[in-house]
């Protein structure tokens, strides 16, 4: 049976030391790109595999990061979770997904974890911390939520730019009538979604008539209610701009049970750019975000901080992309 490869192996082919080895396969800042890359290139060629049990007694580590989510059915999260993964298996690290669904109880249980060394660091994807307890000392990155004056590092996308391209799209079309289905205000990002509606709408001079904007949660479910009142107005519009894809999908279906033809009658525009936004009918026309990119990145930060580096000071912001597909044409009237 052949002797499982050693670090030394991997040293003495990449002709560097043990340490810059162990550096390397670490993700820390002290070792080039390059030879971090060589190290990498030669680990996968050699089929070396850390000795994980040796090496969390050695280092006092569990090699195990977690990803905590708002709500683990969203598919919203899996591209982003690939991303993680992929960075966090190069490095020799596990990631665990901690699911909260809104609850305080479950997000304070899951930095308890964290404290108590059950994880190595976190990537925060529900938009707050714990209402209890100093937890800016953790190793925790935020990924694409916002978590204002916490001080911690933050990958993401500019929320307001990506929001009012979209609605600057509807008003290329002609429409002049156009609400927004928001997220769960005063959330940052569901409150800078709507800032750049609003900033669309202000700089085309047209006016926002009361009950044009209205608050919803994220879920199917609040988009078809939103919808519901906004067409129960005297004068409804004749295009949508819709915080997110799930809500989208919503106020599509509420369009057609009340008869109403998308995009003949309504267009509407969504944000996230999930997998089954291509497959619906009609296919919707949304905000792609980079999700795979962002897992990546957050985890290459995580890793930063992991090896002794120091917090990223700015947020980290990534490029978005108006995906225009069949539920936007131009109105009617």
């Amino acid at each position: 049976m052949r002797d499982r490869p050693k670090i030394k192996d991997i040293a003495e082919k990449a002709g560097v030391s043990v340490a810059t080895v162990s550096r390397a396969l670490a993700a820390s800042t002290l070792v080039t790109a390059e030879t971090r890359q060589r190290v990498l290139d030669l680990a996968r060629e050699l089929d070396y595999r850390p000795n994980v049990s040796a090496r969390n007694l050695r280092t006092r580590r569990s090699m195990t990061v977690l990803m905590v989510v708002r709500d683990v059915g969203n598919p919203f999260y899996l591209d982003i979770l690939k991303g993680v993964e992929a960075t966090a298996r190069e490095a020799g690290y596990a990631v665990l997904m901690g699911n909260t669904e809104n609850d305080p109880a479950c997000e304070t249980e899951y930095f308890n974890m964290l404290r108590d060394g059950h994880a190595d660091g976190m990537i925060l994807m529900t938009g707050k911390l714990p209402s209890a307890g100093d937890w800016n000392h953790l190793p925790v990155v935020v990924a694409l939520e916002m978590i204002e004056g916490s001080g911690l590092p933050h990958v993401q996308v500019d929320n307001v730019a990506a929001a009012r391209g979209a609605v600057q799209h509807l008003i290329s079309l002609g429409h002049r009538r156009i609400a927004h289905i928001s997220g769960p205000v005063p959330e940052p990002m569901s409150v800078y979604r709507r800032e750049g509606f609003r900033l669309a709408m202000r700089d085309a001079g047209l006016t926002i008539p009361a009950g044009y904007e209205v608050r919803g949660d994220f879920l199917i479910e609040s988009g078809e209610e939103c919808c519901r009142s906004l067409f129960s107005l005297s004068d409804p519009p004749t295009a949508l701009f819709v915080a997110n894809d799930e809500m989208a999908y919503g106020a599509v279906h509420e369009l057609r049970r009340i008869g109403r033809d998308v995009p003949g009658d309504v267009s509407v525009v969504g944000f996230d750019d999930l997998y089954l936004s291509k497959a619906f009918y009609p296919p919707l026309t949304t905000v792609g975000q980079p999700r795979s990119e962002i897992g990546r990145t957050a985890m290459a930060v995580l890793l930063g901080i992991l090896a002794g580096g120091s917090e990223v000071a700015e947020p980290i912001v990534l490029p978005t992309v108006l995906k225009v597909r069949g539920s936007t044409a131009p109105p009617l009237i």
